[in-house]
């Protein structure tokens, strides 16, 4: 199957969430190729970015349930290769 390379950008504002996300995070990563997290205290944020190389569903779905968490906002940017 073919995959992509991806970026998930990801805002966590509730800290209750973290566990959940690690969670789903942890269950996808045979694709995650890095990830990078930065705590933002000054504004009581946490921004993570996730690099991936997966298939456009996977991405798609890691995606979406990580921003139906409460509290977390996640976008993602795909490569053109």
């Amino acid at each position: 199957m073919e995959t992509r390379v991806a970026v998930i950008g990801i805002v966590v504002e509730n800290k209750d969430a973290v566990e959940k996300l690690n969670e789903i995070l942890h269950i996808n990563s045979q694709y995650i190729i890095g990830r990078m997290g930065i705590p933002y205290e000054k504004r009581g944020v946490s921004i993570i970015s996730v690099a991936v190389d997966a298939p456009s569903d996977v991405i798609s779905a890691l995606s979406g349930k990580l921003g139906m968490l409460p509290g977390v906002s996640a976008k993602t940017v795909y490569s053109k290769i």
